[in-house]
């Protein structure tokens, strides 16, 4: 499988092409059939750090198991979606519809899970949400659910994994502690995803800070599936050592980017540098703005802003992922740092790319409809 570089996609944020309203993420669960995703949903609504989580669940029959799972934990923060797959039910507008209601800001949610059938073609769900014209959610990534135990019997059933998995921003090997040889299962993961993130898992245990912002504050504590109701009394188990966190690094620097230079180090991030967020300060290539950066994947978006009155001028961000060379990454940004910055009219033009205005939504979404992949020889 030979890969092309995707266009940068993105969502409108505004129709005044400005930041406009705080927006939530919204993050496409997938996997087939018995891969965890539930197991993984309810996780993160028991270790969500006080977050606030709305789900989009989408069980493929009449008898709705899935939402059944998660329905004590959320309340009227659940769209439950029964007996029918979303990517071929429902419509980008249909799509729209269901975000409104879990965006809307009574319900107080940080972060929307679209919590796929295990029967739905991830890329669907992913063009659904990069069409969405809804000002209030930013995407926040694909994450493909694998069974490690079952990895080589679903490959022979399911081929179209392969294709999965290479569109996937995040990819949680689950069950490893039922893999006869976990370290193979992973490798070979590894090798089907572009730049993903692999994260080994048992008994869909992910730091929610990969997917999402914490809240300081008391964890919300959701009604668990039968499976994390066993994983609580294997606690002393090898299963509890497989549990994987992330790495992060945060950057500081008073001296304005060389915009150029930045966009080589985004356009060159390695494997498993899942997410970027945080506001950078391109002096005097924008002087009267910063810009809020929003990368998850393979996804980028940058969101002028005018600079607040006495706001100090600093580049403030924060690196997550899996397996990440943290020094590696320091020396590449502070090798970003233009100590002689100028005005340079076309300086800026690699970062402008990236920053959508009104006029751009349309042209992003015809982009949106063919997957950033093709089959090479």
């Amino acid at each position: 499988m030979a890969r092309t570089s995707p266009a940068p996609h993105s969502v409108p944020h505004g129709r005044d092409g400005g930041r406009g309203p705080r927006q939530i993420p919204v993050v496409v669960l997938a996997g087939f059939l018995g891969s965890g995703k539930t197991t993984l949903l309810n996780h993160l609504l028991h270790r969500s750090g006080g977050s606030r989580i709305g789900a989009i669940v989408n069980d493929f029959g009449a008898i709705e198991i899935d939402a059944m799972a998660v329905a004590g934990a959320l309340g009227d923060s659940t769209v439950s979606l029964g007996n029918g797959c979303l990517c071929c039910a429902v419509d980008a507008s249909e799509l729209d519809g269901y975000l409104d209601r879990l965006a809307a800001p009574a319900t107080g949610i940080d972060v929307i899970v679209i919590e796929a059938s295990g029967l739905a073609e991830p890329w669907e769900l992913v063009r659904m949400v990069l069409a969405s014209e809804h000002p209030g959610i930013v995407y926040g990534g694909l994450v493909e659910v694998v069974d490690a135990a079952e990895f080589d019997a679903t490959r022979a059933k399911h081929p179209e994994i392969d294709r999965h998995l290479a569109l996937a921003d995040l990819v949680v090997v689950n069950k490893l502690d039922r893999a006869d040889d976990a370290d193979r299962v992973l490798e070979q993961v590894r090798s089907l995803t572009g730049r993903a993130a692999v994260v080994p898992a048992t008994y869909g245990r992910v730091d929610p800070e990969f997917l999402f912002d914490c809240r300081p504050g008391e964890e919300r504590v959701g009604q668990l599936s039968f499976d994390d109701l066993h994983a609580h009394g294997a606690e002393d188990g090898h299963a509890a050592h497989l549990h994987t966190g992330y790495d992060s690094l945060s950057f500081t620097a008073d001296v304005p980017l060389e915009p150029r230079r930045l966009m080589r180090f985004l356009d060159s991030r390695p494997e498993g540098l899942y997410r970027i967020k945080g506001h950078v300060d391109f002096g005097p290539y924008d002087p009267g703005n910063r810009y809020t950066v929003h990368a998850v994947g393979r996804f980028l978006r940058f969101y002028p802003e005018p600079w607040a009155p006495g706001t100090p001028r600093l580049t403030q961000l924060v690196l997550i992922g899996s397996g990440i060379d943290a020094q590696a990454l320091r020396t590449e940004l502070e090798a970003g740092q233009d100590d002689t910055p100028h005005a340079d009219e076309h300086g800026m033009w690699g970062v402008l790319r990236y920053v959508q205005g009104p006029e751009e939504a349309e042209a992003d979404v015809d982009d949106a409809q063919d997957p950033p992949f093709d089959d090479g020889p």
